[in-house]
């Protein structure tokens, strides 16, 4: 064969495997057979819009591909995403705080909801007031937890710390069965174990998170920096089907039609359909990251510099990013 045309050929050959190559790895992070992005989150309706987004196939509808990873709880999920195990997180914003004060490469990509928790205690306990929680045995998710600092607030409005009490730690699914059978006196959780721990013959609410704190920022979604620096594109993919989720969220609530999430919630949270539809209802779901969200986070942040989980509060600009 003419050496000309075998070098051609050779030219040609390798330009088709250059782009097949290029090809197939686009194709691999982008719903092939490669590669998923990989969202954490926790066993909560606070989540409903990653569920909602995953069920109805937003993610697949632009070609992405993710895998869910659920944790125990935020500071695990944390963990996780300072290691790179994941790359974009559903979690309250207290851990994200103590994680990026401590150096932790993540940001703030969206809000989520907004309240959602509260402590429940048994009948038999005794407690009926806040100082009716000292020398109490009290379960919450961690000290890294939204309902952690929620408790540590809502004691020291009585002069109490949680050094007054026993604090576990416990994991939340876990923790209703340690209510009923009377291992723990109360727990603060999130919904929608707070209403499916109510609803328990020996079970009553204490306190809502909307009457401990009315409209605090609870979940957040946030992404690693690494993440957001090499795939900016499909980070906005996300933002933008966590927004369209939490419409779709917030018009069937509007409507009465709650079911209708709740037919898309993961089978481990959905106990009693009817309790799951009325914790639906119960805190407010929102998207984006806006100035009144921004003067929200800065108020928190203040209360937990204040009962001293933060040692300062963080500037927006290491705390949040926004396309």
């Amino acid at each position: 064969m003419n050496k000309k045309i075998t070098f051609v050929l050779v030219l040609a050959l390798a330009a088709c495997l250059m782009v097949g190559a290029v090809s197939a790895g686009f194709f691999d992070f982008l719903g092939g057979e490669g590669d998923s992005v990989k969202i954490g989150y926790l066993p909560s309706d606070h989540d409903a819009a990653l569920f909602v987004a995953d069920a109805k196939g937003m993610f697949k509808d632009n070609n992405l591909t993710v895998e869910l990873v659920q944790f125990n709880n935020g500071g695990d999920l944390m963990t996780a995403m300072a290691s790179g195990e994941v790359d974009v997180g559903y979690l309250g914003i207290t851990p994200v705080l103590s994680s990026v004060a401590k150096g932790v490469p993540v940001k703030v990509v969206s809000s989520a909801q907004t309240e959602g928790s509260g402590i429940v205690v048994t009948k038999d306990s005794g407690i009926k007031t806040p100082a009716d929680l000292k020398g109490k045995s009290i379960a919450t998710p961690g000290e890294a937890s939204i309902q952690h600092a929620l408790l540590v607030y809502y004691l020291n409005q009585t002069g109490l710390t949680v050094d007054d009490l026993n604090v576990s730690a416990m994991k939340v699914p876990s923790m209703n069965d340690a209510l009923k059978t009377g291992q723990i006196d109360g727990i603060v959780t999130y919904q929608p174990y707070v209403s499916i721990a109510a609803n328990q013959s020996n079970s009553e609410i204490l306190a809502n998170s909307t009457e401990i704190l009315p409209k605090h920022p609870c979940c957040v979604v946030a992404a690693s920096d690494n993440f957001i620096k090499d795939h900016e594109a499909e980070l906005k993919i996300i933002v933008k089907v966590h927004e369209n989720a939490t419409k779709f969220i917030n018009k069937n609530i509007e409507s009465g039609d709650a079911d209708k999430i709740v037919k898309l919630l993961p089978e481990d949270i959905v106990s009693d359909a009817n309790l799951e539809a009325d914790s639906l209802i119960s805190f407010p779901f929102i998207y984006g990251i806006d100035d009144g969200f921004k003067s929200d986070v800065d108020t928190f942040q203040q209360l937990e510099v204040s009962i001293g989980l933060l040692n300062s509060t963080i500037p927006q600009d290491k705390l949040y990013w926004q396309a």
